[in-house]
């Protein structure tokens, strides 16, 4: 069996995946930009409660973003990501992980598919193992927060087409 940084093409990876899909009313080169943008991003990555510091962020193909989550216990998630694909306003690929210098703990694909001025964008997380997919939704609590973030997203979205933006 292959891990998440060495799939082999047609690998049915479906045990090992978490997709998440949402559609927003707003332009895919806007939402494009939400995730381009630390001015953005800042305001709804992460589930609710949450807040980030970045420590690097240079996003373009082959750059690392490193930030720390900050829980609204207190507790701080180190972070970094690495993108590997990068097709704009289409497709980002990138690589997920811990502490810099660990083995990523996931894969994802995040597509931005125009519908009719609206953007269907999927995420597919893609885990080296079932056991690892199994803790991160269990433990983590992956799809609550991932569906958390996509309505933060859709709120930074709307605030962002609201003419208020500074």
């Amino acid at each position: 069996m292959s891990t998440a940084n060495q799939l082999q093409p047609n690998e049915d990876t479906s045990d090992r995946e978490i997709v998440m899909t949402r559609v927003f009313d707003a332009p895919r080169e806007l939402v494009w930009e939400a995730w381009s943008d630390t001015k953005h991003l800042n305001r709804w990555w992460g589930p609710r409660g949450f807040t980030n510091t970045y420590q690097e962020f240079n996003f373009s193909l082959g750059g690392k973003i490193k930030f720390i989550m900050h829980g609204p216990d207190g507790t701080d998630y180190p972070n970094w990501i690495v993108f590997h694909e990068m097709v704009k306003p289409e497709r980002l690929g990138y690589a997920h992980g811990e502490n810099e210098g660990e083995p990523e703990h996931f894969r994802v694909t995040v597509t931005f598919a125009e519908e009719a001025g609206k953007t269907r964008l999927t995420m597919k997380l893609i885990f080296p193992t079932v056991e690892a997919r199994d803790h991160t939704v269990k433990e983590v609590g992956a799809i609550e927060g991932g569906n958390q973030t996509l309505d933060r997203l859709g709120e930074e979205l709307a605030w962002m087409q609201s003419g208020k933006e500074s």
